[in-house]
């Protein structure tokens, strides 16, 4: 009788265990930036997790795309092509350019770096200085967008003659995304549980790369 109970518990413990690890498996994803899932799906091609991007603080490249299952006019994206200085604004396809929300052309997309060293910083919402956004499948029951940024500046995103770690956040949110996150939580990191927080509905998957801005 002892040893049939001594072995229940030893098949007792090792269930407990699984369980155990089972449960904590989708916490460890989530620290280390493993996608969300939403009814809108967000694939970032570029940065991926660990590259080392761009040239002298600089020039890295944030490639996206987003698949809403609803009509182009749902989505209120548009297309455009803008940039800085002569860019901002000008034909063929006119869009303002600058930090915040892009209220015009993509008013849900939220795009955060955690190395931001201007404007608002880590919560500075940079949606608004992607230089390209258009569609690139459109059909009578789904859209999608895609948007791509080319950062021009130096010493905001990077550090010229360093290498800055940075950590890339991508969501969309329904209506029009905010210009600034709040860290509402006082954590020190600017993420889907902060728009929450401000009373934004996510409606996409939430991306995360971890990823290194070369400054040299």
């Amino acid at each position: 009788m002892h040893s049939n109970f001594a072995r229940l518990g030893i098949a007792f413990t090792g269930v407990a265990a699984i369980a155990a690890m089972t449960a904590l498996a989708p916490a460890q994803a989530a620290a280390a930036g493993k996608d969300s899932e939403g009814s809108v799906n967000i694939e970032v091609f570029t940065p991926k997790s660990g590259n080392l991007s761009g040239v002298g603080g600089r020039a890295i490249l944030v490639d996206l795309k987003a698949e809403f299952d609803t009509p182009l006019a749902a989505t209120g994206a548009s297309p455009e092509l803008t940039g800085p200085a002569a860019h901002n604004n000008t034909a063929p396809l006119p869009g303002s350019f600058g930090d915040g929300a892009n209220a015009d052309h993509f008013p849900g997309l939220v795009v955060l770096l955690s190395s931001t060293r201007n404007a608002a910083g880590p919560g500075q919402n940079h949606a608004n200085a992607f230089n390209i956004t258009t569609i690139t499948d459109r059909r009578s029951d789904k859209t999608e967008v895609w948007s791509t940024w080319i950062v021009g500046a130096p010493n905001t995103i990077g550090i010229q003659g360093q290498n800055v770690p940075s950590r890339l956040f991508v969501a969309v949110v329904k209506g029009t995304a905010p210009d600034v996150v709040q860290d509402m939580d006082g954590n020190g990191v600017f993420d889907e549980k902060d728009l929450a927080l401000m009373g934004f509905e996510i409606i996409s998957s939430v991306v995360k790369r971890d990823f290194v801005v070369n400054g040299f």
